[in-house]
């Protein structure tokens, strides 16, 4: 995954000038139908019973984490259209984007599909 230009920003400002950040209390997945990009962007996906899911993450190891359990979304109650790439929000609505990636495999959700991140597959790395 990929950092936004606002956390990259925001880990510069913490780790050399001293200014603090604050972790979000949650970290919420966002799918996407458009790419979004280091500036945010990209075109979430809405309606159709679809919201941001929660997710967390294992410790470093030791360069990188990864979700600890799956993450699965709402049944589709309408076409969510061609789910191109995702990212890491900091609120369940709105908020700042964290990271971001395409998917390895566009897949397109349809009333009454779900979408499901298996355990393990949201992968963060800082190397």
């Amino acid at each position: 995954m990929s950092k936004t230009n606002y956390l990259e920003a925001q880990i510069l400002n913490h780790v050399l000038r001293a200014t603090p950040y604050s972790s979000p209390s949650a970290v919420y997945v966002a799918l996407f139908t458009v790419a979004p990009t280091e500036t945010g962007g990209g075109t979430e996906v809405s309606g159709g019973s679809y919201v941001r899911q929660t997710v967390t993450f294992t410790a470093p190891a030791p360069d990188s984490v990864s979700n600890t359990a799956d993450v699965t979304f709402p049944i589709a109650t309408a076409d969510w259209g061609d789910i191109e790439a995702f990212a890491l929000m900091d609120q369940p609505s709105s908020g700042n984007m964290l990271y971001f990636a395409n998917l390895t495999a566009p897949r397109t959700i349809n009333t009454s599909d779900q979408f499901r991140f298996p355990d393990g597959q949201l992968v963060c790395s800082e190397s």
